[in-house]
């Protein structure tokens, strides 16, 4: 793959292949990654995953009505917690109650008043998202992102070898060698398949590209 393929595999402007072509590429040889079919699913759930390869830490800015896909949330407090109308954008303060609702006492993170649930938020190409994962990560990474969750964010390499080790280590390549694409996105969103119209786009651009389609 050059950077012309990925670039349109990918969707991207000039100046954002340059920044991710050399670091996916190396995350895709180093996590088997290393078929033309398993290359599309990847490029396509990582470039929904990551807003076009743009966006690294997981954001809350979500209206009211959008919390409803965290069960967490409780209903009665999702006009209380969501983006108002007067507001640009849910305060900080906020998103931070969002994400310890939405993602307290699970895999390893600990109840909502831990902070485990903005600690351990999405990051990354994929959004690496919870204790246990961020532990195993780190390890295999050689990273400590227990005690600094930000690399992931901060270090493009670090950003786009995540994205590899969730994807080899969560088995996607299986239904990606099947073209199974429906299946990947359940690995990587559960049942819910958010945005899967989108992913479906984004993966039949990546086929284009890269002669599957």
């Amino acid at each position: 793959m050059n950077k012309q393929t990925f670039r349109q595999a990918a969707g991207l402007s000039e100046e954002l292949a340059n920044r991710w072509f050399e670091l996916v590429v190396a995350a895709m040889d180093e996590f088997d990654i290393n078929t033309p079919a398993r290359q599309a699913a990847f490029i396509a759930q990582i470039r929904h995953e990551s807003g076009g390869f743009r966006q690294l830490v997981e954001s809350f800015n979500y209206k009211p009505s959008a919390l409803a896909i965290f069960s967490r949330v409780p209903a009665q407090q999702r006009e209380m917690l969501g983006r108002r109308l007067a507001e640009a954008e849910v305060p900080l303060v906020r998103q931070q109650q969002i994400a310890n609702l939405a993602y307290g006492g699970r895999y390893g993170n600990g109840d909502p008043a831990s902070g485990d649930g903005w600690r351990y938020r999405g990051r990354g190409l994929k959004q690496i998202t919870f204790r246990d994962n961020y532990a195993a990560c780190g390890k295999a990474l050689g990273s400590d992102l227990l005690s600094a969750p930000d690399l992931l964010a901060s270090a493009d390499n670090l950003a786009a070898r995540s994205a590899g080790w969730f994807w080899k280590t969560n088995g996607c390549n299986g239904p990606a060698d099947r073209g199974d694409f429906a299946g990947t996105t359940r690995i990587i969103n559960g049942p819910a398949m958010d945005g899967q119209e989108k992913r479906v786009a984004f993966w039949n651009d990546a086929r284009s590209a890269l002669r599957l389609a």
